[in-house]
């Protein structure tokens, strides 16, 4: 095993001059007259001093308004601070302001397992967005009107987001692999208007019609009056006998509208730019509005200064259009940087299919989940061997806590030099709290660094701040990508529960973390699905890490369950590889892992094997689903089977519940 904390990679003084860090820094020196020699220093002046730290940003990267702004932030309260209040910006804009610059240079490379590789100039983007923003509005999309989307990982999905928002209209997304009941119980609550829609997609070789699901999400939203049908699967396909209908190629069947005379709606402040939502796999999913200017804000300086992008940077996230990575990897553009985009299965035709794609589209930055790095050592896979990844400069590992496996992984397997960071943060915000910083080095399973203008730091069960101890992930300080609110939220009641009900004014985000002397950062999995033994709190991470360990694991899930009379009960369910049966032997030697690599705290309570560990979507473990299953929760209201990667996955545990009664006498 590798050693958490062990130094993996230092930057060269070559690529720390040349980062986006560091020409800021030189900026500020010369600019504000700031005189910053670290990171460390730098971020401590951005969480001391928030509006001029945010306030600079405007200036650094030429924000376009309408009108200045009277003042960065009014007031440091959480949640109710006003950010930018008077200026009036759009994020398309912003997001296209390339085009003005490189007209011809390459903006998207794409493919899809229907379709197969091809580009997309700025020019073209622009073109086209401009076309169909000009017929949304003809047909009658107005400022502040939902626009949403059922349409896989492609250009057109871009584009239509692009239009939607350049007009001032409020954009929300669902993956074509989403469940109508999940679409449903999403689009519902921000009554849309116009609906983009396509007519299945293929994963792994494999077609998944969607016409008959479009047309049930379609008669549960009253208030559309535009389904705007992508033909995908087939070229021919159609919604007969659908009123609302317009095809993607009338709208896009006019002459384009110059540049300069395309008029992008200006908002304020407090206008909505999307809705994201939270997963819904336990209850009605959040509709989370974040705005033009405090997603504008963050994006800028997240695409900058935490993955370092450029013009002539081709970023590649793999990501499906329902998370917020789709989202995050667009705004790429606000750097001028290029974006791959495919819709597919990660592992078809073969598991090492990303990776040649990096390679052939000369990607940068290449981005995944802990999830995908894990496929790919089991398969025992050696991408730099294999493939020309010689333009690769940066790794981003998202979507789940990274073990320091996971880092030697790509330095023993992809490159010797390489950037290789984690980044941890939410839908909430749609970034990040903690990431990296180009200018500081590389340990095992760490993520380098709080990111800049996130007051973060780990609170005790009193509220005091800790290092080098795991607690809490709480930020002190506002910053602009906080939530508006959530829609129809009366009185904002259910966001002050989701993050101020712990600490009033401070935002609790739900996640363990370790922050140790040096800055350096561990994410040990959500603070709501707690594991208490003997009163002390183990992250999850920490478990799954030692279990996995064990050659005869495939994956694992844990919860801990509260039982009357103060006791717990922590359970461990593990996957096992093909022919393994979990008999004495194998027990004792998960409980021996545990002990020496964690502690004898970290032992489970009984070891059960199952089929398969339930996920999310997005690729979250199932544990609070789980565990609210297994403590007497009707299984309808503690996992909503359409927000699931695998559905089959949870009827286990709901058997489980019914029929071992002996676990709740443990």
């Amino acid at each position: 095993m590798t050693t958490e904390g062990a130094l993996l990679w230092t930057p060269g003084a070559e690529f720390v001059a040349d980062s986006n860090v560091s020409r800021y820094i030189e900026w500020l020196a010369r600019e504000r007259k700031l005189s910053i020699d670290s990171y460390e220093r730098l971020w401590q002046w951005s969480v001391n001093e928030p509006e001029a730290f945010w306030g600079s940003l405007w200036d650094y990267f030429t924000v376009e308004s309408d009108t200045p702004y009277r003042q960065v932030l009014d007031r440091r309260v959480m949640p109710g601070a006003t950010w930018f209040e008077g200026a009036r910006v759009n994020y398309a804009e912003h997001l296209l302001r390339r085009e003005r610059i490189a007209p011809d240079a390459i903006v998207f490379q794409h493919l899809t397992e229907t379709r197969p590789l091809a580009t997309m100039s700025w020019a073209e983007l622009g073109r086209q967005v401009r076309i169909l923003a000009t017929q949304l509005r003809r047909i009658g999309v107005r400022p502040g009107d939902s626009v949403v989307s059922y349409m896989p990982n492609v250009p057109e999905t871009a584009i239509a987001m692009m239009a939607t928002t350049a007009i001032g209209g409020v954009w929300s997304s669902a993956a074509p692999e989403f469940g109508v009941r999940t679409v449903i119980e999403r689009f519902s609550q921000i009554a849309p208007k116009v609906l983009f829609a396509c007519d299945g997609y293929r994963f792994g070789g494999k077609d998944f019609g969607r016409s008959n699901e479009v047309r049930q999400i379609v008669d549960a939203l009253p208030t559309l009056e535009h389904l705007v049908w992508l033909p995908y699967l087939e070229a021919t396909a159609t919604l007969p006998d659908e009123p609302k209908l317009v095809s993607w190629r009338q709208l896009l069947d006019h002459e384009d509208i110059p540049r300069e005379q395309f008029r992008y709606e200006r908002v304020a402040h407090d206008h909505p730019l999307w809705v994201l939502f939270s997963s819904g796999t336990t209850g009605l999913p959040k509709a989370i509005v974040h705005s033009h200017v405090g997603i504008l804000i963050e994006q800028l300086k997240s695409t900058c200064f935490h993955v370092n992008l450029k013009p002539g940077s081709m970023m590649f996230f793999y990501s499906t259009t329902g998370w917020m990575m789709w989202n995050a990897l667009l705004g790429s553009l606000l750097q001028g940087a290029s974006v791959v985009l495919y819709d597919g299965s990660p592992v078809h035709p073969g598991p090492d299919f990303l990776w040649a794609l990096a390679a052939r589209t000369r990607a940068t930055n290449f981005g995944a989940s802990p999830t995908f790095v894990q496929m790919m050592e089991k398969a025992q896979l050696k991408p730099g061997t294999a493939f020309d990844l010689s333009a690769l400069e940066a790794i981003l590992v998202s979507g789940a806590p990274s073990t320091p496996e996971t880092f030697a992984w790509f330095y023993r397997c992809v490159k010797a030099d390489l950037w290789v960071t984690s980044q941890s943060g939410g839908t909430e915000i749609c970034s990040g709290f903690v990431g990296a910083s180009p200018t500081l080095p590389v340990h095992a399973g760490e993520i380098q660094t709080r990111l800049l203008g996130m007051n973060v730091q780990a609170w005790n069960d009193d509220g005091q701040a800790v290092v080098d101890e795991v607690g809490e992930l709480v930020c002190t300080t506002p910053f602009p990508s906080m939530p508006l609110y959530f829609w129809n939220d009366e009185g904002g009641r259910r966001y002050h529960e989701s993050y101020f009900d712990s600490w009033p004014g401070v935002w609790r985000h739900g996640d363990f973390i370790k922050i140790n002397a040096r800055g350096g950062c561990y994410i040990y999995g959500r603070s709501d699905s707690t594991l208490n033994r003997h009163g002390v709190r183990i992250g999850t991470a920490e478990i799954y890490r030692a279990v996995e360990q064990v050659p005869e694991v495939a994956d694992s899930l844990i919860v801990c369950c509260e039982l009357p009379g103060g006791r717990f009960f922590m359970p461990l369910f593990v996957k096992l590889k093909p022919d393994q049966v979990l008999g004495d032997s194998l027990l004792g030697k998960i409980a021996a892992r545990l002990r020496e690599d964690c502690s004898p705290r970290h032992v489970p309570d009984r070891v059960y094997a199952v089929e398969q560990i339930p996920y999310t979507l997005t690729g979250k473990k199932m544990e609070v689903p789980v565990r609210k299953i297994l403590m007497g929760w009707p299984p309808e209201k503690a996992a909503s089977r359409d927000a699931m990667m695998n559905p089959d996955a949870i009827d286990w545990f709901v058997r489980f519940a019914a029929e071992s009664r002996d676990y709740q006498r443990n």
